[in-house]
């Protein structure tokens, strides 16, 4: 099983630290802030050997050049994105190998969020940036619905024991949006009050695990009756496609108060 701890940065930002097989050397995903990972490194003595960036966007970004500047280490992202810092540039089809991790991921190409997001894919591990969060999605910023449910798709081709390690902390806030389009779905509802004892101890609510996400996420149940018929209830209006239910959904969370 890969080892993943998390470095909180921001309001609910998670920065995740990848072990190797040697446990006191690990790769850094989406540091959108040096500080805490050069104060988790100091503090729990690991060396850092690797950077993995999903996407541009500068709360996952915005730490690199620094922790470059002060570690000299390369850093892997979005091809078709621009970010200080990337040394090696990879889109959907490469493989990003970590010798001295021992380690190798997958570049899987999930546009939605943003026109070059990418995804790392493991050893069992996901790492999906805003992509998928656990009981929701990503905006869809500078792509369209089709593309984000294209991506979600994607990833929901992926083992279902796959462990998803996403980019925020979002998780009893799309519980509520997902109970309100399913409300007589039980699996939200018990994993609402799961995950409501787990941040009461201020736990992380992830990883998820796809097959979970299967169950509770109603961006990836667009196929399933009631969440299609919700999501017509809400838009007023029928719906001639699952793209269109995606599309309804998520404008609908996007208001969602």
């Amino acid at each position: 099983m890969l080892k993943v701890t998390p470095v909180q940065a921001f309001r609910d930002n998670y920065i995740w630290l990848i072990h190797g097989e040697d446990p006191r050397r690990v790769a850094v995903v989406d540091p959108g802030d040096a500080g805490p990972v050069l104060k988790a490194l100091e503090s729990r003595a690991l060396e850092a050997v690797a950077i993995l960036l999903t996407h541009h966007h500068p709360d996952h970004s915005g730490g690199i050049p620094a922790l470059r500047q002060a570690l000299d280490i390369p850093a892997w992202g979005p091809a078709t994105e621009l970010v200080a810092g990337v040394t090696h540039p990879v889109s959907g089809g490469d493989h990003v190998d970590l010798p001295r991790l021992g380690l190798s991921f997958a570049v899987i190409d999930i546009p939605g969020h943003t026109a070059g997001h990418i995804a790392f894919y493991g050893h069992g591990a996901l790492f999906c940036g805003d992509t998928l969060f656990s009981a929701g999605c990503g905006r869809v910023f500078e792509g369209t619905p089709e593309q984000m449910l294209g991506s979600l798709d994607t990833l929901a081709r992926l083992p279902d024991d796959t462990l998803v390690y996403c980019g925020h902390e979002y998780t009893l806030a799309n519980l509520r949006f997902a109970r309100a389009v399913e409300p007589g779905n039980a699996e939200i509802a018990q994993h609402a009050e799961h995950v409501a004892a787990l941040r009461e101890d201020d736990n992380p609510s992830l990883p998820s695990t796809l097959a979970l996400e299967k169950r509770i996420n109603p961006f990836l149940r667009c196929d399933e009756p009631g969440v299609q018929d919700a999501a017509r209830r809400h838009a007023g209006h029928p719906l001639a496609s699952r793209i269109e239910v995606f599309a309804a959904v998520r404008r609908w969370k996007d208001e969602f108060a």
